[in-house]
Order: C-alpha cells, then sequence, then structure tokens
C-alpha cells in the first residue's frame, strides 16, 4: 500500500469495488430462469472485472429486470426502455449473441 495521507483510502475502495462485483456475479448466476441465468453468469465472469462502479450501478440495475422482460430484451423481441439501453446492456447483448453453447 502506497504512503501518506490518502494511502488507507486507497486500498478500501478497491476493495468495496471487489467485494461489489463478488455478490454481483452470485446473484447473476442465480436468478431464476435458467437461459438469463446462464447469460449474465457468463457475462459476469467475462466482464465484471472490467466495470467501473457507474458501470457496476447500470448493470445491477440490470439484474432487478424481471427475467422474462430481460430476457425479450437480450433476444431483441423487444427494445429496452430508455433507462436500461446503456453501454453496460449493449455489451450483455452482444455477448449473448456471441455465445456459443457446448452441447
Amino acid at each position: 500500500m502506497e504512503d501518506g495521507p490518502c494511502a488507507r483510502y486507497i486500498q478500501p475502495m478497491a476493495d468495496d469495488l471487489e467485494t461489489r462485483r463478488s455478490k454481483l456475479r452470485f446473484r447473476a448466476q442465480r436468478r431464476g430462469f435458467k437461459e438469463v441465468d446462464l447469460v449474465f453468469g457468463a457475462f459476469a465472469d467475462a466482464h465484471l472485472a472490467r466495470l467501473d462502479a457507474a458501470q457496476l450501478d447500470r448493470f445491477e440495475a440490470l439484474l432487478k429486470v424481471p427475467d422474462w422482460r430481460l430476457y425479450d430484451w437480450l433476444t431483441g423481441a423487444e427494445n429496452p426502455p430508455q433507462e436500461f439501453d446503456s453501454d453496460v446492456f449493449h455489451l450483455l447483448r452482444d455477448y449473448r449473441k456471441n455465445l456459443t453453447w457446448n452441447g
């Protein structure tokens, strides 16, 4: 850890983000709708480490949307409302399009 007056604030913020990412990853994998669980879980594993705090806010907002609605947005059956049509949603949607299933 760095020395100086701000040193004690540097590590806790990073730890808080990592704790938050871990909690979001857990929630992403256990939504209840298997198809959405698979997409969100794989996306979380692939992308959460690179998302900043604001992007994590947008990801968390998506986790609060009912599964059936998210599924329609992800498959293109419906367009997401403006408040959810974000960079994170676009990453998630594109990730789902490029996801290949083994089996």
